[in-house]
C-alpha cells in the first residue's frame, strides 16, 4: 500500500482531508483515529503532527505526506516538493519593535526568536548575516517584550497578533508557504502517480467551471478568444444552422466578467456548471 502522512490537527488538517475525500479516498470520521486504511484504493493514511510529517517522509518511513512548505524546509530532510495544493497560504517574515528595524542586515549580532530555526539559519547564512537564533515552540511574539530576543521570524497571516504585541514586519518575506505534497527524492512508489493525478484533478475542478453558450457562427472565433479553454473549446452544430453551441472550461474567478463579455458579443443561453472531478 501507498503510505501517506496527513496533518492530524491545525490549519492544514481539515483542508487536506477534504481534498483527499474529493479525490475519492476514504478519510477518518473520528479525529482520534491515527490510521485509516482504504483497501479499495490500496492506500493507507497516517495522521501525524504537521511538523513531524517531513521527518517521516524524509527517512523513508512513509512514502509521501501533506504538510506546509515552511515546515518541510525547516525539517531539512532528503525529500522534494511534488505538488502544490492550493490551500494553507501563509508568509514567513521578520518582525520587530515598531520603528527599530527596516532591513535584514540590521540583524547582525542580534537575537532572533523563531519556531523555524532550521529554515531561519539557512536564510541568514545565505545572506551572510550572523545572528543568534533562539528556538521557541510557540508564542514567539512575546519573546521581545520578555527580553529573550531583539526580533522574531514567524508565520504572518493578518498581522493582528504582531500589532497587539507592539511589533511590525520588516524586510522582504523570508518564504511564501502553502500546503504541499512531498516525497523522497528520486523515488516513485506504486500508486503515487494515481494520487498526484487525482489531486491535480481536484485542484483544477476547484479553479475552473464549465461554461456553455450559444453563439452565431460568424462570431465563433471572437467567442473562442474569450473562452479558449485548456486546449480548445468544443463547438457543436445546432438545429438552427446559423448558430453553434460552445462548451469550454473557464477560470472560476473570471466567470461573471466572461459571461458579460460573451453577452455583449451576442452569445445567449450562457450557462455555468461546477466541475466535480476531472483528469487533465
Amino acid at each position: 500500500m501507498l503510505r501517506v502522512a496527513v496533518p492530524n490537527k491545525g490549519s492544514l488538517s481539515e483542508a487536506a482531508s477534504d481534498m483527499l475525500s474529493e479525490a475519492g479516498y476514504r478519510q477518518r470520521r473520528d479525529s482520534r483515529e491515527l490510521v485509516m486504511v482504504d483497501p479499495d484504493n490500496d492506500i493507507e493514511f497516517f495522521y501525524l503532527r504537521p511538523r513531524d510529517i517531513a521527518v517521516y517522509v524524509g527517512t523513508g518511513t512513509l512514502d509521501v505526506g501533506i504538510t506546509g512548505r515552511d515546515l518541510f524546509l525547516d525539517a531539512q530532510v532528503e525529500a522534494e516538493e511534488l505538488l502544490t495544493l492550493g490551500f494553507g497560504a501563509s508568509t514567513f517574515r521578520f518582525a520587530g519593535p515598531v520603528g527599530e528595524f527596516s532591513d535584514v542586515k540590521q540583524l547582525q549580532g542580534r537575537r532572533l526568536a523563531t519556531s523555524y530555526d532550521g529554515l531561519l539559519r539557512s536564510y541568514l547564512a545565505e545572506r551572510g548575516v550572523e545572528a543568534r537564533v533562539v528556538r521557541l515552540d510557540g508564542a514567539v511574539e512575546s519573546s521581545v517584550r520578555l527580553g529573550v530576543a531583539d526580533a522574531i521570524a514567524d508565520v504572518v497571516e493578518t498581522g493582528s497578533t504582531l500589532r497587539a504585541a507592539g511589533m511590525e514586519v520588516f524586510g522582504e518575506p523570508i518564504l511564501t508557504s502553502e500546503a504541499v505534497l512531498i516525497g523522497r527524492s528520486g523515488q516513485a512508489p506504486a500508486g503515487l502517480d494515481v494520487l498526484i493525478r487525482r489531486l491535480r484533478g481536484v485542484i483544477v475542478a476547484r479553479e475552473y467551471v464549465m461554461m456553455d453558450y450559444d453563439v452565431r457562427k460568424e462570431l465563433v472565433e471572437e467567442a473562442a478568444a474569450l473562452t479558449p479553454g485548456l486546449e480548445s473549446p468544443t463547438v457543436s452544430p445546432l438545429r438552427d444552422t446559423d448558430w453553434v453551441a460552445v462548451r469550454s472550461m473557464v477560470k472560476r474567478n473570471e466567470t461573471n466578467r466572461i459571461m458579460d463579455e460573451l453577452y455583449d458579443l451576442g452569445a445567449r443561453a450562457i450557462l455555468v456548471s461546477p466541475i466535480h472531478a476531472c483528469r487533465i
